[in-house]
């Protein structure tokens, strides 16, 4: 068993009006050394494989396929090991 931690952002130059928000937001508070603000996806992802090298697959697969879109996102992840 294998826990995934899948980071999905937006691709650099793609338009983030969440993270605009939140940056005005910031700024109204005060907090006017905020720069830039990104926001990303974080998912947890528990999958069933006989080796590391076979989980990574099928989460790259379900990252690829389901929860980043490759026009405007990416992603990255770290695979652990359940005991």
């Amino acid at each position: 068993m294998f826990r995934a931690k899948i980071y999905i952002t937006l691709k650099k130059g793609v338009l983030d009006p969440a993270g605009q928000a939140v940056r005005a937001g910031l700024h109204s508070l005060g907090y006017t050394g905020v720069a830039e603000v990104r926001m990303a996806k974080s998912v947890e992802v528990m999958v069933e494989a006989n080796s590391a090298e076979g989980a990574e697959v099928l989460v790259r697969e379900i990252c690829e396929r389901v929860l980043a879109n490759p026009v405007m996102e990416e992603y990255s992840f770290v695979l652990e090991t359940i005991v």
